[in-house]
Order: C-alpha cells, then sequence, then structure tokens
C-alpha cells in the first residue's frame, strides 16, 4: 500500500461505541480527520454529523465505501458485519481499522487476513489497551524482572446481568451469538485475552467450560478455562455474567516468583505491584476518547511513521482462543 499523508476516515455503524470513546478522536491526531459516517437510520446518521461535526452522512455502507475522498474505514458495527464490511473496504483499496471482537468467529477472522494480504490493504482491529498508560506500565513492570519470572496468570470477571426481567427484544446484541459470536464472554474476554497476548505472546493451548446458569437467554453466562502460553505460563480465567452485585468482580493477577502484580480489565483503577521490596501503587490517566492512543498508532503507520500494535493477525489469536473456550457449549446446539 502507497504511504498516505492525510488519513480521511468513513465511519460504518457510526452508534454508542464511537461517541466518546473513538469518534472524536479521528479529528484530534495530527492528519486525521473523520468525513463521512453511515447509520442506518437516516435521522440518526443525520443527527451524529451534525453534532460531530462530519460533512457527509449515508445510510448505504457502500455509498459510504466508494466515497473517493475516504481512503480508510473504521467498522465499528457488532461482529456478525465486521468481515463483510472490513473485506469490502479492503476490497476498494481501503485500510480497515475494526471493533473487537475481530469477527463472529475464527474462520472470517483468516479470511479478513487473507483478503488484506490479497489486496495489500493493513488491517488493525480496536484492542486500544495495547496502547493506554496503565497496561503499558504493567507490560514494563513485567519486562524489568519486578516479580521475577512470571509463573501464572489469574483473571476474574463477575457481571451483574442487565438482562434480568428485561424482555428479550430489548436485550442488548450482545446475548445473541448469530450477532456477537457468543455471550458477553466475547465482548468482555476478548480484552482481557488480547492484553496477554500483548504481554506474553500467543496462547499455545487452551481448555474450557461454558455454562448457562441464570436461563435469561440461550448464550453462556458462565466461563471457565486454563491455558499456557506459548512461553510455558500458564493461566487459570473465569467469568459470570449473572451475579449479584456484592460479588461483581474485575481482576487480573499477574503471579511472579518474586512477587505479584494486580489490576482491573474495565475499571481503570490501580496498578498494585507486591513485591520484596513492599507494595507500590501506580495510577494513571487516561485520554478522553479511550481509543485515541490507538488510533493515532493506525495514523502514523497509515502515514508510514510507526507501526501499530493492534492488527488483524494479532487480533485473530485472540478469536481462536475465545472460539476454543466456547465451541462445547455451541456444539451442543445452545
Amino acid at each position: 500500500m502507497e504511504i498516505l499523508t492525510e488519513i480521511n476516515w468513513g465511519i460504518i455503524g457510526a452508534g454508542n461505541v464511537t461517541e466518546m470513546k473513538s469518534g472524536p478522536a479521528f479529528g484530534k491526531v495530527p492528519h486525521s480527520r473523520l468525513v463521512a459516517i453511515m447509520r442506518r437510520d437516516m435521522a440518526k446518521a443525520e443527527d451524529y454529523a451534525r453534532r460531530h461535526q462530519v460533512p457527509r452522512w449515508y445510510v448505504d455502507a457502500e455509498e459510504l465505501i466508494r466515497d473517493r475522498e475516504v481512503n480508510a474505514i473504521y467498522v465499528a458495527t457488532p461482529p456478525s458485519s465486521h468481515a463483510s464490511y472490513a473485506i469490502r473496504a479492503m476490497k476498494a483499496g481501503k485500510p480497515a481499522y475494526v471493533e473487537k471482537p475481530m469477527a463472529l468467529n475464527y474462520r472470517e477472522c483468516l479470511e479478513m487476513i487473507r483478503i488484506s494480504k490479497e489486496t495489500g490493504m493493513p488491517l488493525f482491529v480496536a484492542y486500544y489497551r495495547r496502547s493506554l498508560p496503565a497496561f503499558l506500565k504493567v507490560k514494563d513492570l513485567v519486562g524489568e524482572g519486578a516479580i521475577g519470572s512470571v509463573l501464572t496468570v489469574n483473571l476474574k470477571l463477575y457481571k451483574q446481568a442487565r438482562e434480568r426481567g428485561v424482555d428479550p427484544a430489548r436485550m442488548s446484541w450482545h446475548v445473541f451469538p448469530e450477532i456477537s459470536g457468543a455471550g458477553y464472554f466475547y465482548d468482555l474476554a476478548s480484552h482481557q485475552f488480547d492484553y496477554l497476548d500483548f504481554l506474553f505472546g500467543p496462547v499455545a493451548d487452551v481448555r474450557g467450560m461454558a455454562v448457562n446458569r441464570a436461563g435469561l437467554y440461550t448464550a453462556e453466562d458462565t466461563v471457565t478455562c486454563s491455558f499456557r502460553f506459548q512461553n510455558g505460563i500458564t493461566g487459570t480465567g473465569s467469568w459470570c455474567f449473572a451475579v449479584h452485585k456484592t460479588a461483581e468482580t474485575d481482576l487480573i493477577e499477574i503471579i511472579g516468583d518474586e512477587g505479584i502484580i494486580t489490576f482491573s480489565c474495565f475499571q481503570h483503577g490501580e496498578v498494585v505491584l507486591e513485591n520484596r521490596e513492599g507494595i507500590h501503587k501506580f495510577r494513571f490517566q487516561n485520554p478522553e476518547n479511550i481509543q485515541l492512543n490507538l488510533i493515532s498508532q493506525v495514523v502514523r503507520e497509515l502515514c508510514g511513521e510507526g507501526k501499530c500494535v493492534s492488527t488483524g493477525i494479532s487480533a485473530a489469536r485472540t478469536s481462536r482462543v475465545l472460539e476454543e473456550v466456547v465451541q462445547e457449549y455451541y456444539k451442543n446446539g445452545k
């Protein structure tokens, strides 16, 4: 792909995730601006464009993809259409930046990578924790040997069920596997596993068990698994999306032979280091638009000035892990 001097973005699926997390960031990065958006609802598309000072809006994704001024596309729809839109963008000669998880399943991820290689169009995925200060600090602490040699990792994520007492027609798309790929596990554990991939490299082996305990929807709501990275580090994970509020937990533990690092994945609180020198706590400020740092990396790579840490290749590894964890649940006809 030729080096670009200005990145003119179009967003496909300008919904809630783009309001603060990502959308405004495209206009805050040097050599980058948002020039077009697409939503299926014309009134909502026009309203979004007006509020965010976007020159053009569409209700048809193909029209946005064909827009001659747009030279890069952000796919912010639910996972069921990530592959389709990203592939159409890349075939039109436009790099794609895709929301997470990367696609509905691992097979679609591989097809996206194939098209990226075939067309020469870069493919990025919005795993922005790879660029946030607290998570970079953890990476530095591990790399510096602050807890010695890493032995094992524990993940815990327990959340209340949003769907309790809600009519199925009004439930979030996250609990419909035909749209999301699975349940909340895919949406949230994807961030955790991608970050661990960033720290330790690819997962070599994973074994999981998924069940539905609350019966609020057909997707899994409770998951456990064990995994091993290619470098030999092991880990366990536990997720439940139907607990009482008193049991809510968001915790990552990295345990070494000389200490432990604990932090949350979604609360963006303190990073706590405990080792022979005592207890050390670190706090960090995230950018107002939390995807800003990663979008900046994407723009810099497209302008030939650097590399982005979250690509289709790295994100596909996470999708493979997620799929292997829940595959038995869905093989049984759930």
